[in-house]
């Protein structure tokens, strides 16, 4: 019997601190149709029971005319949406900023997401790992931007070739 290949993800998951340019653009994949179950499970487990969120006779009689999404759901797909392309190896989340809802999210929307490096920064007290600057937007299936939001990660250096020369053999 031949031995085939072995893939694993990990090697792949995320990002070490020598692989962020700032400027570089990544578009994550895939998206989240956000159901009805989504939203009210979200809802629940927060503790945000607003009836924006709830309450479709009475959100028939408001301005957007149907329930909306609650808005921390909205940033917690953006942000796991990044996490394979960018932060997958992170050794910590350091800051959320700016976090912007720029138009409505409804239940069977589709939720797209994109970021872009805009700094990155070598840490001062360990030479292993260094911070990571990004701006992420999630946009909807007619390609209107949903959510924009920034945050910093703390990432590990690529790890120093084997001295030995091993090949695994």
């Amino acid at each position: 019997m031949t031995e085939g290949r072995i893939f694993d993800r990990r090697d792949s998951y995320g990002g070490y601190f020598e692989d962020f340019t700032p400027g570089d653009t990544y578009r994550h994949w895939p998206g989240k149709t956000i159901t009805e179950a989504d939203n009210h499970i979200f809802t629940l487990l927060t503790m945000n029971t607003n009836p924006l969120h709830i309450d479709e006779h009475y959100m028939s009689e408001h301005q957007h005319g149907k329930i909306l999404v609650v808005g921390p759901l909205v940033l917690s797909l953006v942000v796991g949406m990044s996490v394979p392309d960018t932060s997958g190896k992170a050794v910590a989340n350091l800051e959320y900023e700016s976090i912007k809802h720029t138009a409505p999210v409804f239940q069977g929307d589709t939720l797209y997401a994109e970021s872009v490096i805009l700094e990155t920064t070598p840490t001062r007290s360990r030479n292993d790992r260094g911070i990571i600057y990004m701006e992420s937007r999630g946009y909807n299936q007619r390609d209107e931007i949903v959510l924009t939001l920034r945050r910093r990660f703390l990432v590990p250096k690529r790890p120093a070739p084997d001295p030995e020369g091993s090949t695994g053999d």
